[in-house]
């Protein structure tokens, strides 16, 4: 199973579906994401803790990284557990990326890059965080990237990497010359990709409703939405 693999010191890459199936079936159970969560019921001896989906790789690291500093303040011991969103997500608010206007059929212009994904990766094993995965926006080359990042550490390379050259290093044969230039790591490691959408912010301002927990707002219903409750809801989303 996964915690004999991480105690054995493997590095599991994984992603947001494999969690909610875990969940489903018992063996996970959400949560706030603080420190304080993390050590509040030390009795109920969880093996594995992280954080799973709503945010990007920069906030999710930096959650464990608390979660992390929690455990130790305890004296407890936990692997540790990573699985962000591929999306870029600084102007988002308390409950992540369900605030942002894009979401969520609006959000490529936030997907990361996998050379992203590779710093993410790293980051996240320096932590000592050996779960790693994502949750959505993740694509199968999101993946590929932990993978081949991780590969010293792992032994070996993904399959797929057969299909092209790390780092983009394919591209020294590219019939233009300044193509063929950005065959190294340098190169994409320090890149500052535009949008290409020249009337578009760099940031959104998130939807702040007031709904909370408990707000009857939130509360699930049987019946499909009515037309009369959607033009209650358009009326509070001005443009």
């Amino acid at each position: 199973g996964i915690l004999e693999r991480l105690d054995a010191g493997e590095i599991v890459i994984g992603d947001g579906g494999f969690v909610f199936a875990l969940e489903k079936r018992g063996y996970v159970k959400a949560g706030p994401w603080t420190p304080e969560a993390t050590v509040e019921h030390p009795e109920a001896g969880a093996s594995i803790v992280g954080v799973n989906c709503h945010f990007d790789p920069e906030t999710s690291i930096e959650t464990v990284r608390l979660m992390k500093e929690g455990l130790q303040a305890a004296k407890l011991k936990a692997h540790l557990m990573c699985q962000p969103l591929a999306f870029h997500t600084p102007d988002c608010g308390k409950q992540g990326f369900i605030d942002l206007p894009e979401f969520p059929f609006g959000l490529e212009p936030r997907i990361a890059t996998r050379w992203d994904i590779q710093k993410y990766a790293r980051k996240a094993y320096d932590l000592g965080i050996r779960f790693i995965g994502g949750c959505c926006g993740f694509e199968p080359y999101h993946i590929r990237a932990i993978a081949e990042e991780l590969a010293p550490e792992r032994g070996f390379l993904p399959e797929a990497s057969e299909k092209h050259g790390t780092w983009g290093d394919n591209l020294s044969m590219h019939t233009k010359p300044w193509v063929r230039a950005r065959a190294r790591k340098e190169y994409w490691e320090n890149l500052k990709p535009a949008s290409g959408r020249p009337y578009c912010p760099c940031m959104s301002k998130p939807d702040g409703w007031g709904v909370t927990k408990g707000a009857k707002e939130l509360m699930q219903q049987k019946e499909a939405t009515t037309e009369q409750q959607l033009k209650e809801l358009f009326q509070k989303k001005k443009f």
